[in-house]
């Protein structure tokens, strides 16, 4: 199933390009959603703000989102660069920049892993034409090894501190962006930074932070409600299950529970990474919902976590239900439009049963991720 995420890309130029790039971010997370959804019930439950508080079994939510899922990530990565051997020397240079820094390292996973497996792909090219018969599996495991040693070291030296200053680097410009009273103009940073798993760095980095500051003096705030808002992904899976590439649509409404309902925003994240131009509707669905919750005077008084529609609920002042629930109305019917006209309405969609190579892949990510690469 995981071959049919990211179907070809007719083209050359740079939209095609960026959607290359996109279905082979996609094709680093789809194969793993299952784990995600496994964080997302256990956070869901079992932290002390979840429907089951149980302060033994939420200490399995760190591990998995700081280490587990990173390494899967960057493991999927690798067999796509490289096979199993690949995968291999992904999982272990990730693990440099696990250690190195204290974000869930989502997005230095995705860079790693693949960059580690292209690396011993060229080493495996370089030694198979030069290795005495007999040798060949003592060369293949010290040359994996070496590589996957050293990639390690430059993870937590290089790649995981210039991910953690790009995250930094977000943050503060959002932060920019609330003191200088723009908020709906934050979805700029705020939907693109959360694509790329950076949601957690803004929510409790920065706007958690700034919100209890403000709540501590009015009884609440909408900061509270910029990352949060489970509106635009809402209305982006909506588009998919109508519109979306029919491969796809069996998945959404089961991602639409776990976010909506279970707060796990990451559930869509991989969906935008597989069409990039729908970044614009979830940019669009957030700035109109918070559009709506400056006018409306809505605020919450605590952060909502996770970010489900029982979270915001639970934290919405007394009176206060009417306009956070708009605002959340107004996101989701706003990112549903953009991504339904993004997505042409499903006119390019093949029916059921066709097998045209000629329309293939003319409206989605990437090229076929399999292990025959390598």
């Amino acid at each position: 199933m995981a071959d049919t995420y990211t179907p070809p890309v007719a083209g050359t130029g740079v939209k095609a390009t960026i959607q290359r790039i996109g279905g082979h971010l996609a094709g680093m997370i789809m194969p793993n959603i299952g784990a995600f959804i496994a964080w997302g019930l256990i956070t869901a439950l079992f932290i002390p703000t979840g429907w089951l508080p149980n302060e033994t079994l939420g200490k399995m939510v760190g591990p998995i989102i700081s280490t587990l899922l990173p390494v899967l990530i960057a493991y999927t990565g690798g067999r796509m660069v490289h096979g199993q051997r690949g995968a291999v020397v992904g999982a272990v240079a990730v693990m440099g920049v696990v250690v190195g820094t204290d974000a869930p390292m989502f997005l230095g996973a995705m860079i790693i892993g693949p960059l580690t497996a292209l690396i011993l792909k060229y080493v495996d090219k370089f030694t198979e034409a030069r290795t005495r018969a007999g040798f060949e599996m003592l060369v293949d495991n010290f040359s994996a090894g070496i590589v996957g040693a050293a990639m390690a070291v430059v993870g937590f030296l290089a790649i995981g501190p210039v991910v953690q200053t790009i995250t930094t680097a977000a943050g503060q410009a959002v932060e920019w962006l609330i003191t200088n009273n723009l908020l709906p103009v934050a979805s700029l940073l705020i939907e693109p930074a959360k694509v790329l798993f950076l949601n957690n760095a803004i929510n409790h980095g920065v706007l958690s932070p700034l919100g209890v500051a403000e709540a501590a003096e009015t009884g609440k705030s909408i900061l509270f409600m910029l990352e949060s808002n489970p509106g635009p992904g809402l209305g982006l899976l909506l588009a998919y299950l109508l519109f979306g590439p029919r491969a796809l649509r069996p998945s959404t409404p089961a991602a639409m529970i776990i976010h909506f309902f279970g707060g796990i925003h990451e559930i869509y994240f991989p969906y935008v990474l597989m069409k990039p131009r729908l970044i614009a509707a979830v940019i669009l669905g957030g700035a109109a919902g918070v559009f709506t919750f400056m006018i409306t005077g809505a605020g919450l008084v605590a952060t909502p976590s996770p970010g489900s529609i029982f979270a915001y609920i639970a934290v919405t002042p007394k009176g206060g239900w009417l306009a956070s629930s708009l605002g959340i109305l107004v996101a989701a019917a706003v990112s549903f439009a953009v991504a339904a006209v993004l997505l042409g309405f499903g006119r390019g969609e093949k029916k059921d049963g066709e097998d045209d190579p000629a329309t293939t892949g003319a409206e989605t990510g990437a090229e076929p991720l399999t292990s025959k690469e390598a």
